[in-house]
């Protein structure tokens, strides 16, 4: 009988205990049947309590779990979209600079032809921009090598640019 209630407090415990306590108030007929239904119902809820603890802790798990990773997810989606932001800035200024470039380099080729009319006004004082101008006698002393064409190099010319002309299709545009 010893041994017998070794194994009663090993393997049950304090259900046993809560058992017997429950078997003195109640009072069955018969008190050993009614222990052994109360072991057996006992054994059921304690086993269901334990799976749904253990459901508990899987579905706390998975919950954190998913935390984690919609934390990551916004994460990343944070890091792409100041990924996109910071390469969008560097495109807008490197297009801004270009077209600063651009337009410096635009900008200041009429200010360099200005700049070259404005020299060659200087030389020749007195000019009107737009009236053809006769250069004064002292310059003219100087370029008393220079040959008006012949009227015979005029008619070559002339010829030569109408027999390109009949050249080029009809319906493309003439060089001239």
């Amino acid at each position: 009988a010893r041994m017998e209630s070794e194994y009663l407090k090993k393997c049950f415990g304090n259900c046993l205990t809560q058992a017997l306590v429950e078997v003195a108030k109640v009072r069955p007929s018969d008190p050993i049947e009614y222990l052994a239904h109360w072991l057996y119902h006992h054994r059921k809820t304690a086993r269901a309590r334990e799976e749904n603890r253990q459901e508990k802790i899987q579905l706390k798990e998975e919950y954190d779990s998913s935390c984690r990773e919609r934390e990551m997810t916004e994460m990343l989606k944070q890091e792409e979209w100041q990924m996109q932001q910071k390469c969008h800035k560097e495109l807008i200024s490197e297009t801004v600079s270009s077209k600063k470039t651009v337009f410096m380099q635009e900008d200041t080729k009429p200010l360099e032809k200005e700049a070259l009319k404005q020299e060659s006004l200087q030389g020749a004082p007195g000019v009107i921009p737009g009236e053809p101008q006769q250069a004064p006698p002292s310059e003219s002393a100087g370029q008393a090598d220079w040959n008006p064409p012949t009227p015979q190099e005029l008619n070559h010319q002339e010829a030569l640019h109408h027999e390109v002309a009949h050249e080029i299709p009809s319906g493309s545009k003439s060089p001239s």
